[in-house]
């Protein structure tokens, strides 16, 4: 294969605009330049500790500068990045560095309330096989947290900002990206170069992006999972972009930056939306929002179509809906670029990518009519090489031709326009009918009162399972249970309907924002 590592769209951007600015951190402004000369002494410094081409290494950092010169650093030095989710407990740090066999791990010092570094310590002396422990401090000049560890800015600080990086083949891991896990332990899937070039290079066609014209993405997603990485980070440095970085969401401090830093590009998964519409009080000048936003753009679950309506009710954008997995680098469809929106749907798959739904026991294809549902299974440049070092979970999920079971069911209309029915694992059958709780969850809010809802199974002695739905209320609204029940019950089909009900002040939700369905159970 063809020589190709992922850190030339940075190095690219660096050499046709050094002086644009990559990132924003708060009133911290940094160049092309300065990422990418800090991201060649991070390869140097990997070199000269004994880190060779293919080896893995972990970075558990938040949003910060510091993820992508550290990220294009272990890129540059021929490694494969392994970003880890920066919650973790020591224990789940040393079964992700075991797991990769990575020989190194950089870790952002926290916070007392989050202390990152401790956590990722404890996991690192857990481990046989990692050798080199960094923290990353606010303050270069300051101690670490840890007495005996390394700090990150005095490791760099001799290194040189030149490095001649590692060629790569394109079919060489470049990352390796850990599922979330709902069912038994993480799996890490293997992203090739390719596989994660051509998915950021994609902005073009799906968003419009333009280096002559470079966005300013406000990036709340979290760097470590495949959404931000790829359609925030790599995206904006393939094409010359800037980069609003928040280490944390909070809709008051998304909207404050994006106000300052007259934000084009947001993205972000429906929770997001949810939190930023519910924060548009009077004190917002949502006019100047709308002024400057070019792009919205959802993934990472399915967005309901209220918040659809009401997001382009204020802002007078139309959010571009997608979909993707990890294993899929992360984006396989999303709305055209200039199509009319079809809420509801996640567009068609991208170019060069096919799909086709199946029966969720086997590989057969469903046969086609408008209501027929099968599970999504995708064929392309962005389906990647496998989970690492087990091939057994690999054969479940990918063909020997080349397609990817995702475990989500879908319908197609008649224009080739996917619409994600629910994910397979969370349908519900009650007395023999399938049930797919993203319908009633859909259905929920439209009720004025409901702000938020999740829909699940729950055990039943006769029907096998029953439809509970957990409701968050809107505030200043009331709502009993069984007022919603019986509301339900004249809006639904009588198998479909939650005759269980539960108003509860919030939802466990994931570091990505996403519903954790399993902890309702």
């Amino acid at each position: 294969m063809p020589s190709y590592n992922l850190a030339a769209l940075l190095e690219d951007s660096a050499a046709k605009y050094p002086e644009r600015t990559a990132i924003v951190l708060g009133d911290t402004r940094v160049s092309y330049a300065q990422v990418n000369g800090a991201a060649n002494k991070v390869a140097n410094l990997l070199v000269a500790r004994g880190v060779q081409p293919g080896d893995k290494v972990a970075l558990m950092i938040p949003n910060l500068p510091y993820f992508t010169i550290i990220y294009n650093g272990i890129l540059k030095a021929g490694a494969t990045a392994v970003p880890l989710n920066v919650l973790l407990k020591g224990r789940e740090v040393a079964y992700h560095l075991d797991d990769s066999d990575a020989v190194a791990l950089f870790a952002f010092e926290g916070t007392p309330e989050l202390p990152i570094a401790q956590e990722a310590y404890n996991g690192f002396q857990a481990t046989a096989g990692a050798k080199e422990f960094f923290v990353v401090t606010t303050d270069p000049a300051t101690a670490s947290p840890i007495a005996d560890a390394e700090t990150f800015g005095a490791a760099v600080s001799a290194q040189q900002p030149i490095f001649e990086t590692v060629p790569t083949d394109e079919d060489d891991t470049a990352v390796i990206l850990y599922t979330s896990g709902t069912t038994g332990q993480p799996k890490g899937a293997e992203l090739r170069h390719r596989n994660m070039r051509d998915n950021a290079l994609a902005s073009k066609d799906l968003f419009d992006a333009d280096e002559h014209r470079p966005d300013t993405y406000l990036c709340v997603l979290p760097l470590f999972h495949s959404f931000g990485q790829t359609v925030i980070q790599n995206g904006a440095a393939a094409y010359g972009g800037t980069v609003v970085m928040l280490p944390r969401f909070g809709a008051q401090g998304a909207i404050a930056a994006m106000l300052k830093e007259s934000v084009t590009f947001f993205a972000g998964v429906p929770t997001m939306y949810w939190g930023l519409l519910g924060a548009l009080d009077a004190s917002v000048d949502v006019a100047t929002l709308a002024s400057t936003l070019r792009m919205a753009v959802a993934g990472g679950s399915a967005l309901p179509v209220e918040i659809h309506r009401e997001f382009q009710e204020r802002f007078g954008v139309v959010i571009a809906e997608g979909y993707g997995l990890s294993e899929t680098s992360p984006v396989a469809a999303f709305k055209p670029f200039g199509a009319a929106a079809r809420p509801g749907s996640i567009g068609t798959q991208l170019p060069g990518v096919e799909f086709k739904l199946v029966e969720t026991s086997s590989w057969s294809e469903v046969e086609w009519t408008p209501e027929a549902v099968g599970e999504i299974a995708i064929k392309g440049h962005n389906v990647f090489k496998g989970y690492y070092n087990r091939p057994e979970a690999t054969a479940e999920v990918l063909s020997g031709d080349g397609w990817f079971r995702t475990g989500d069911l879908a319908r197609r209309d008649g224009d080739g326009w996917y619409y994600i029915v629910d994910r397979a694992k969370d349908m519900i059958i009650r007395g023999g009918f399938n049930v797919y709780p993203r319908e009633i969850e859909e259905v929920l809010l439209t009720h004025s009162a409901v702000s938020l809802a999740a829909v699940i199974g729950v055990p039943h002695s006769t029907h096998g399972e029953e439809v509970k739905a957990l409701v968050v209320l809107r505030p200043g609204t009331s709502a009993m249970p069984e007022e919603l029940v019986a509301w339900s019950k004249e809006q639904m089909a009588a198998y479909k309907y939650p005759r269980v009900v539960e108003i509860v002040d919030s939802l466990p939700m994931t570091a990505t924002g996403k519903i954790l369905k399993r902890e309702l159970c």
